[in-house]
Formats: structure tokens, C-alpha cells, sequence
């Protein structure tokens, strides 16, 4: 349990450590780079999403984006928390879906000399170049589901990404290209929003459409699981795989505050053939019905994100290899 201050948010955050499978609800919104289009994986409209980011990024001179940054901001802490854990200092590091550093700011010169710092959206990439990072810095701006183009292979000794990998299309792909991207026994430490992430919102506007219009539209995006996770990364060639799950729950006045603040962190929904424009009165029914099935008895409402924290190293020929089945020699009954 901590404490953290926002624009219009209630400030008690909470973790606790679940591992299900649901859809991400979002909002709406619109995008001015290009990114490339992957075909049959298209899910989000990525033009979409770099319009939303870079809105988010010159709102009032980017304060309303700083304003919302605590969710980022504490998620970065628990992913540099497990790159501590990694006995190793980097002369380089690549953090993928930078963002303007929520994990570059947080390197210090213990852990590595330098930053690269990759984001699709150049408004975002830049919203804080004036600030002082500890360690050198290198801003690039590219599509992060097209790494390889900019990047070279067997180049990395670790990429990072917090919070970019829930919008790519080709997630397997991306993987993929992050572990081409990094060298013999490079590691990669990403942290995305998980299945029940805004489970709640996603209840309450499902149930307000369903009761004014008679139907339910695409406000959600298909997320993945810890399983999921695991899967995907032993597929794309890591090994040695870590995956765990934490939850932190966010206090809000009510559900307009929290679609504020989801507009100001750029994470407005983006799904291909989504809604523009929700009626005034589903918003209201939603608003109601979110209080009802999931108001906090002082009348503000709570919105869970779910994060998924993943380890995964490329594979060498000098790696730690796990010991095959039965050569334990500590029996796990005299130890319990």
C-alpha cells in the first residue's frame, strides 16, 4: 500500500498478485507518423495511436500528461526493481516504447553508461528533453513494431519496454525482433497492462450499451496473460523465462475523471473499426453502473491495472543451463 498524488485522482494505489485472462477497456480517440501496417495482425490502428500520444504529449505544454504519469511512473519502479536484481553494468541499454523515460530517468550509472531511447511518437520521445537523466541519452523515433529496421541485429546487451507492448499488433513478431536485436546472452525486461486491466470500466460500458442501444461495440483490446506471456517468449527463443503478476488499484472520483486521465496518458482505445463517438446518455448509464457494481463505500470508484512483468534471455553458449529432471539431491518433503 502507497501513496501517490494526481490532477484529479484519489491517491491510494494497492498491489496484489493474480493471473487470469480478460480485455483491456479504453476509451476513443484519432494519429502522424506512419507506421508500417502487418497485415492479417492488424488489431490497433497504430496511426490512431501515435495522433493520441502526441496529443497527450502538448496538452497544456505537456502538463496534463506529467500530471497523469503515475501510473507509468510507479510501474517503472517495480521494473527497475527487477533489473537490479541483474548483476551486471551495461554500457548500453535500449528502452523500447520509451515514452519521454520513465525507466531511462530511473538508470543510473551503476547500472549502465547509456540509454537509447525509441518511441513512435516524437511529441512523446521529446516532452522532456530539458530534463537531466544521470546517464548519456539517445532519442530515436521509430515504430516499435518495426525494430529491426532501425536497430541492428546481435547489437544489444538489454532492451526494456514498459508499457508500449500492449498496443503492438504482431506481439510474437515483436519478441522476436527483440531477441534478434539483442547479443548472444542479452536480456530483455519488458512490463505490459494484462488481461483485467480496467475490467471494471470494461463491465460497466458493456452493460451501458447493452441497456440504451442494444448492442455492445469495440471498446476493448484483446490483452494477454501470464501463460500467454510465457508461451510467446519460449516461442520467440528466450529462455531462462521469469513472469509475474501485480495489480495496482487506482482511486477515482468517478469514471469521468478516469477517462480524463486515460485520454491525457495516450491511452485511449485504438482498435481497428472502433467507435468515435460514445452517446452522451451510455456514458451516464455507464458512469451509474460502474459506482453500483464497483463503488468503493466513500463513493469514489476504483480502476485496476493489471502488469505483467517478463524476464527473458537470448540464448549462449555459455548460459546457466537448468539441471534435467532428478538430479536434485534435497528431497522438497524434508525442506517443507
Amino acid at each position: 500500500m502507497f501513496a501517490r498524488v494526481g490532477s484529479r485522482l484519489l491517491t491510494r494505489l494497492s498491489r496484489r498478485s493474480q493471473c487470469q485472462t480478460r480485455l483491456l477497456a479504453s476509451i476513443s480517440s484519432s494519429s502522424s507518423f506512419s507506421p508500417t501496417s502487418v497485415g492479417p495482425f492488424q488489431v490497433f490502428d497504430r496511426n490512431a495511436k501515435v495522433l493520441q500520444k502526441d496529443r497527450a504529449a502538448t496538452l497544456s505544454g505537456g502538463e496534463r500528461s506529467r500530471t497523469v504519469d503515475y501510473v507509468r511512473d510507479e510501474i517503472a519502479d517495480m521494473l527497475i526493481e527487477r533489473f537490479l536484481d541483474i548483476k551486471k553494468n551495461f554500457n548500453s541499454i535500449l528502452d523500447l516504447g520509451s515514452g519521454p523515460g520513465h525507466v531511462s530517468r530511473l538508470l543510473e550509472t551503476s547500472m549502465t553508461k547509456r540509454v537509447i531511447m525509441l518511441d513512435s511518437s516524437q511529441r512523446t520521445l521529446k516532452r522532456d528533453i530539458d530534463e537531466q537523466f544521470e546517464v548519456e541519452v539517445e532519442r530515436i523515433h521509430a515504430d516499435e513494431e518495426n525494430l529491426l529496421d532501425v536497430i541492428p541485429r546481435n547489437s544489444q546487451e538489454a532492451i526494456v519496454s514498459c508499457l508500449s507492448l500492449h498496443w503492438v499488433n504482431d506481439l510474437p513478431g515483436a519478441l522476436v525482433q527483440i531477441k534478434e536485436a539483442l547479443q548472444p546472452d542479452g536480456v530483455f525486461l519488458g512490463a505490459l497492462f494484462g488481461g483485467e486491466t480496467l475490467f471494471e470500466l470494461r463491465t460497466a460500458l458493456q452493460l451501458a450499451e447493452v441497456e440504451r442501444e442494444g448492442g455492445i461495440s469495440p471498446h476493448v483490446s484483446p490483452m494477454t496473460d501470464s501463460r500467454d506471456m510465457s508461451n510467446l517468449l519460449g516461442r520467440a527463443g528466450f529462455t531462462l523465462l521469469t513472469v509475474d503478476v501485480d495489480e495496482i488499484r487506482v482511486n477515482y472520483p468517478s469514471m469521468w475523471e478516469l477517462m480524463d486521465d486515460l485520454r491525457d496518458m495516450g491511452e485511449s482505445n485504438a482498435v481497428v473499426g472502433r467507435r468515435h463517438l460514445i452517446h452522451r446518455d451510455t456514458l451516464a448509464a455507464a458512469s451509474a453502473i460502474y459506482k453500483e457494481l464497483h463503488g468503493n463505500p466513500d463513493g469514489t470508484i476504483p480502476a485496476t491495472f493489471q502488469v505483467i512483468y517478463v524476464i527473458g534471455w537470448k540464448p549462449a553458449p555459455n548460459q546457466p543451463k537448468p539441471l534435467g529432471r532428478g538430479t536434485g539431491q534435497t528431497n522438497l518433503k524434508d525442506i517443507l
